[in-house]
Order: structure tokens, then C-alpha cells, then sequence
């Protein structure tokens, strides 16, 4: 057989670019080799990614993987790449803290309809920045190239995190009481949820362009849909090194009650005030475009709230004091009480100015 036989067959040819792939990893590696951690052993390139755990007494391992969603349409529509990983961090390390773990690394997967390396070193780029705020080490990846599959301009990307927590450390809803004060931290925007809602809303039913200024909003519909999932990790780490936190709810698909019933014990229910804050003004702007009752807004979106923290009732001012130190919103949205009902969150009142 020669390399003369001009019927022969590539991998090229077929759709996979490795030497676009081998350039996409030389373009990424400065960004990658940011977000590090002085735990990590080896560098990149290697078939597995190394991580010396430290010195724990009875360490546990917590695990988390997770996405982005339809978010990623709006990234690829407006050709932005260098945020959407920041969102993917958030999704999977927030996650991580609510049980009090630290996030220790994350390892992300890229699957591509066709490699375009200066794309792919854009995604990477978020994802590095991500960590960075998140406090934990990118230990690796893997992009694969899908021809056929998906379209070239496609992509999508996931992720999984690995944190650790002192077993006699776990927070969670054992440790949940009657009297405990439930704070709200503001979101800084949708995040990464209820994508698809809001494009059927905005693009399809109000027929808005991405790239179109609207006044209310101070920016373009494109910049405010792709502003970055807050990443809250360090923050939660902070608060429940200091004070008393009994466990954190990060609000994610299916919005603040039904992520905080998840934390909350049977025999008690978390009673949430609405008048306690005002969601930020892209929640206004789907409800009203789509007519959207508020029931299926608080079930798809975070309604400005995007991470809960449970603290005993002596720790409550000193907890908003610190949050606001460091620069996060928050506020009290209610308190835990005995259960008069088999409901595990009951929310009352009406968001001011709603």
C-alpha cells in the first residue's frame, strides 16, 4: 500500500481534525494552566489528571456533574464563547458547597460538530476563569470532535466536580432546626437556568434580536442573557467557617421552593416572604412579554435568588455582615418553623413593585 492512492481515506476526510484539535490545546493550555492548585501533580497532556488529597481526618469525597443548557444556543447565535464556561463551573462547584464540601477540581468535556481551535480556546478560557473564582484546579478534559453528528458551528459542554468535606463537617437537612433564618443571596441574573422558556419568550413570541439595545435592561438582550452564573463556592466556604450554617440550597431548574424542599426536613417548613426583595428586571421583562404566570416563573427561574443559606438564628446578623464584606447582596427571605402542613416551603406576600 502507498500514500499514492488518491481514493484513500482520512480522518480528515471524514470530519476529525487533529491537528486542529492539537491547536486548539496549545491555544487553551496558558488559560488552563491558570486555574491551578498547589494539591495538583503532572500537568496537562497526560492520560489521567493527578490530585493529592491532604492531610483530612475522615474525608468525604463529593462528586458533581452538570451543564449549561440552552444557554448555549445563545452563546454560539452571538458568537461569544469566552463566558459560557464560567456558567459551567458555577453549575457544577455551587452544587459541591451546599453539603460544605470545597471544591477541589473539575475535569470538562467539549463535544463539537467541527474544531475550531480559536473557539474551543474561548470556551476553555471561561471554564479556567471559572475555577479561578470557584478556588479549584482545571485537572483536564477531553474535546471531541462529532462530525455528522453535530452541526460545526454546534457544541456542547459538561462538566464534573470533585470537592471534600470532614465527615463530622457535612451540612445538610439533619442539621436544619425550627427558628433557623433563611438568607437569599442575589443571582446575577437568570444563570443558567430556564433558557429555553426565555427564548421562546423574547426571540420567538416578542421577536426580539439578540444584539437589539432595550432600555429597561441598560444593554443589549444578548449581553444580559449571557451574563455569567455568579459563582457563590468561596463565599459559602467563608460563611460557614465563621458561623453557624446549618446547610445552603443552590437554586437551580425548578426555582427557590423546589430546590429549598430538598434541604428542608420533614416536620418543618421554610416560610418565604416575597415582599422580602424584588427580582432583577429580565424576570420582569419574560413574565410580561410572555404573560408568564408567577407560579411558572418561580418554578423555571431563579427570580433573583441564586444561592440560600440556612444559619442559626444568633448567627444571622454576623452572616449578612460578611456576605456584604464580600460584596454579595443578601438578605433575610424568611424562617424556618414547625410544620403545620406536609408543604416543606410555603411562600407568601408579593414581590414589591410586582
Amino acid at each position: 500500500m502507498t500514500d499514492q492512492n488518491t481514493d484513500a481515506v482520512s480522518y480528515a476526510a471524514a470530519g476529525v481534525d487533529i491537528e486542529a484539535g492539537d491547536k486548539a490545546v496549545e491555544l487553551f493550555a496558558p488559560h488552563a494552566k491558570r486555574a491551578s492548585r498547589p494539591e495538583v501533580r503532572g500537568g496537562l497532556g497526560g492520560f489521567a489528571g493527578l490530585f493529592a488529597l491532604g492531610k483530612y481526618n475522615n474525608p468525604l469525597l463529593a462528586a458533581g456533574s452538570d451543564g449549561v443548557g440552552t444557554k448555549l444556543a445563545v452563546a454560539q447565535a452571538m458568537d461569544k464563547h469566552d463566558t459560557i464556561g464560567i456558567d459551567l463551573v458555577a453549575m457544577c462547584v455551587d452544587d459541591l458547597v451546599v453539603c460544605g464540601a470545597e471544591p477541589l477540581f473539575l475535569q470538562d468535556y467539549i463535544a463539537i460538530g467541527k474544531v475550531v481551535p480559536e473557539h474551543v480556546a474561548e470556551i476553555v478560557k471561561g471554564i479556567a476563569e471559572g475555577c479561578v473564582q470557584a478556588g479549584c484546579a482545571l485537572l483536564g478534559g477531553e474535546t471531541a470532535e462529532h462530525p455528522g453528528v453535530m452541526e460545526p458551528g454546534h457544541y456542547d459542554v459538561s462538566a464534573t466536580a470533585v470537592g471534600v468535606v470532614e465527615a463530622d463537617e457535612v451540612l445538610g437537612p439533619d442539621k436544619v432546626r425550627s427558628g433557623d433564618v433563611i438568607i437569599g443571596m442575589a443571582s446575577s441574573g437568570l444563570h443558567s437556568n430556564g433558557y429555553s422558556l426565555a427564548r421562546h419568550v423574547l426571540l420567538e413570541k416578542a421577536e426580539l434580536s439578540l444584539d437589539g439595545y432595550v432600555d429597561e435592561l441598560g444593554r443589549t438582550l444578548g449581553e444580559e442573557l449571557l451574563e455569567p452564573t455568579r459563582i457563590y463556592a468561596l463565599d459559602c466556604l467563608a460563611l460557614a467557617a465563621e458561623c453557624d450554617v446549618h446547610t445552603f440550597c443552590h437554586v437551580t431548574g425548578g426555582g427557590l421552593a423546589g430546590n429549598l424542599a430538598r434541604v428542608i426536613p420533614e416536620g418543618l417548613t421554610a416560610k418565604i416572604s416575597r415582599a422580602t426583595w424584588t427580582p432583577g428586571q429580565i424576570f420582569r421583562t419574560i413574565a410580561d412579554l410572555g404573560k408568564v404566570p408567577m407560579s411558572e416563573m418561580e418554578k423555571t427561574f431563579n427570580m433573583g435568588v441564586g444561592m440560600i443559606a440556612v444559619v442559626a438564628p444568633e448567627d444571622r446578623d454576623r452572616a449578612l455582615a460578611m456576605l456584604t464584606a464580600r460584596h454579595i447582596d443578601a438578605w433575610e427571605l424568611g424562617t424556618v418553623t414547625t410544620a403545620e402542613s406536609d408543604e416543606r416551603v410555603v411562600m407568601s406576600d408579593s414581590h414589591p413593585n410586582w
